[in-house]
């Protein structure tokens, strides 16, 4: 190497680092693809950030997890702790929703290092008058830096380790309040700082917790036979508050189209006055921005919203980014759609399924631009209207690019908004939406019924990295999907697919009153299509039908509501269930979820069989609690009211699904 090139390399060395920061910090997790996409946590909640922190030697080393609001300047720390084998794990508070900055600092201790080799030494009976000198030095350093009141209270302890009394100077050495004093006042003069500083999206609560109920406004007129009214589907608004729902979802509530309207159960072509697919947006009454005429206006939706609130209820409203064939934006915007060499634009298809009522947008129009300007102008009509929270229709077909910068000029603008993402596709697909900004996204539950397949599928959306972005949202329906699961009708099948849902995930929904009346009949053999689907037709529900299992979901609900254990989803723990000694049972599953401090400890069982008794013993996870293999302690069946003393790991569970096909134990562990 020539003098000149190394001259120029020492030259580049010291314009980018300082060769005494020792520190080595990397591994850091949550940081999602290099740190191109924010974490996410909700407010009232907190992060839990861990990296590889290590130094050359043996020195002690000190951390910090700094994080702070986007475009301010001051940190607010908070220290990390070592957790083995050189991993480091800390975890900040945050605050309202926004968007937040977090990184990490650490440094070597040189006060610490002193102090465990000079506590080493004193137990050794080891000579330690010249380390004295030295950790007095250290100290006179400390009060160079702290406040006037700590310089103070430092300086009498520089003096009792100056005093020349080995008993006075160790005692002084040992007291803990000497190390918070200098922990106060850390010399960062070689500290390291993470190479990046990561983002960190904080959302309103419901983006964490929240319990969806969806229907169609337009069939609760007060009278058979017309079309409702908002003014008329208030007077739902009581029972869902009062069956533990906290969000409703309405499908669009715009002008439907008349061109190629589909009839009853999706014919091709639309009796006389049949109301056609409310998904089929658009007609000579407006398009994105409008409302139903026979639904009411655009105040009587205000109006409904602002009386939804008053019952603890936030309404969602659907966002699906497609158009009627007599959607305004056909003639005005022509080429934000694909049109075939017949003059014909392109029609939605899913083959063997058609759906010419729709319209796709093109998303490689040349007019991208206004038709992205236009599109996020609808989310903003909507907000200034009162919504907060949109379910979006099939999002994956749309392109990606337009939703981070949709959904983050929005959240610039109005932080506490929450997007859920109607994605049943591909599992690449649906996180990159969720790192696109979605809060929470649909999921793989519907299909998932047995005790392997949804304890494989949890296991991957709570340790595989998916936890730090993506929220699932458990439907066991929707109006598109009545999974062959629920098409025989017995009760304690509905019973069995909500309990799951609603304490696997912390965010979950149904479409309603089909769930709560067990609804059950498809279209036809195989298919998941409801026979004489409501969104084809204007539906009367008598809501009081013998069978309904109205009560049994109000009672999840309100359990739900009252342990904050099940308003998370990542911290779960499947436990073993034997039916017989070393075989394990492969419909009773059970599952722990706790709180961060074990305050609040709810383990679920249910039984996946639903015509038969089951029974078997379960190992309870003492030792995750660190407590022994035969400690005893309380469960209390918050379904039943049924309390029980268990002694140790192992005790027996039955569960009977004539009366109720799962026990919710709160644990009290003594």
């Amino acid at each position: 190497m020539s003098k000149a090139f190394r001259r120029t390399v020492l030259n580049a060395v010291k314009q980018e680092f300082d060769g005494r920061q020792r520190v080595i910090i990397e591994n850091l997790s949550p940081e999602l693809d290099g740190g191109k996409y924010p974490a996410k946590a909700v407010e009232g909640g907190f992060i839990v950030v861990e990296a590889d922190i290590f130094v050359d030697g043996a020195d002690t080393i000190s951390a910090e997890l700094c994080a702070r609001p986007s475009g301010t300047s001051d940190w607010h720390r908070s220290p990390m702790h070592p957790i083995g084998n050189d991993r480091w794990s800390g975890s900040l508070d945050v605050g309202s929703p926004g968007s937040y900055e977090y990184t990490i600092e650490a440094w070597v201790d040189h006060f610490l290092t002193w102090q465990k080799g000079l506590i080493k030494k004193t137990e050794a009976n080891q000579e330690v008058s010249l380390d004295l000198r030295i950790g007095a030095l250290l100290i006179d350093a400390g009060v160079a830096r702290s406040t006037a009141a700590d310089a103070e209270e430092l300086k009498r302890y520089a003096a009792a380790v100056r005093s020349g009394e080995p008993a006075v100077s160790v005692k002084a050495v040992l007291d803990t309040r000497l190390a918070e004093l200098m922990a106060r006042a850390p010399d960062k003069s070689c500290a390291s700082l993470y190479e990046k500083i990561l983002l960190l999206t904080v959302e309103q609560k419901k983006a964490g917790f929240s319990s969806w109920y969806e229907l169609f406004p337009r069939s609760w007129a007060s009278e058979p036979g017309r079309h409702g009214t908002f003014r008329e589907c208030s007077r739902m608004l009581p029972m869902i508050a009062g069956m533990g729902f906290d969000v409703l979802y309405l499908p669009p509530i715009h002008p439907i189209g008349d061109a190629k309207r589909k009839g009853k159960n999706n014919a091709l072509v639309a009796a006389p006055g049949e109301p056609g697919s409310c998904w089929a947006i658009g007609n000579s009454d407006g398009g994105h921005k409008a409302v139903h005429p026979e639904l009411g206006t655009v105040d009587d939706f205000r109006k409904f919203v602002a009386e939804a609130e008053s019952h603890g209820i936030s309404v969602a409203l659907d966002i699906a980014f497609q158009c009627s064939p007599d959607h305004p934006w056909v003639k005005d915007h022509p080429t934000w759609f694909r049109w075939r060499p017949d003059g014909t634009v392109q029609f939605a298809e899913n083959p063997p399924k058609k759906y010419e009522d729709i319209l796709p947008i093109d998303f490689e129009s040349a007019d991208w631009q206004n038709l992205w300007v236009e599109l996020k102008s609808i989310f903003l009509f909507w907000i200034e209207n009162g919504v907060k929270i949109f379910r979006v229709d099939n999002p994956h077909t749309k392109a990606f690019g337009f939703w981070e910068w949709a959904i983050a000029s929005i959240r610039a603008e109005h932080p506490d908004t929450v997007f859920l993402a109607e994605a049943f596709t591909r599992p690449k697909l649906m996180a990159r939406l969720a790192k696109a900004g979605y809060s929470q996204s649909y999921s793989y539950f519907t299909w998932r019924n047995t005790k392997h397949d949804l304890q494989g599928y949890l296991t991957e959306l709570t340790t595989s990295g998916l936890e730090h972005f993506m929220r699932p949202n458990f439907w066991p329906n929707t109006p598109d999907i009545l999974p062959d699961e629920l098409q025989s009708g017995d009760r304690r099948k509905f019973i069995i697919r909500m309990v799951l849902a609603a304490t696997l995930s912390s965010n979950y929904g149904m479409y309603g009153p089909a769930y709560e009346l067990c609804e059950h009949l498809p279209v036809a053999e195989g298919k998941e299509d409801y026979l004489d689907s409501e969104k084809y037709e204007i539906k009367q529900w008598d809501l009081d039908r013998p069978g309904n299992i109205r009560a049994e979901i109000t009672r999840v609900n309100r359990i739900r509501k009252d342990n904050a254990a099940l308003q998370q989803t990542a911290d779960i723990t499947f436990v073993q269930i034997e039916a017989s000694a070393g075989r394990e049972d492969d419909y009773l599953m059970g599952y722990v979820k706790r709180t961060e401090d074990n305050s609040n400890i709810i383990l679920v069982v249910v039984n996946l069989d639903h015509s038969n008794t089951r029974g078997g013993w379960l190992r309870f996870p003492l030792e995750r609690f660190g407590l022994s293999h035969e400690h005893p302690f309380k469960v209390e069946d918050l379904l039943s009211g049924m309390s029980y003393d268990w002694n140790g790991e192992w005790n027996y569970v039955e569960v009977n699904p004539g009366n109720m096909p799962a026990h919710i134990f709160r644990v009290t562990l003594g």
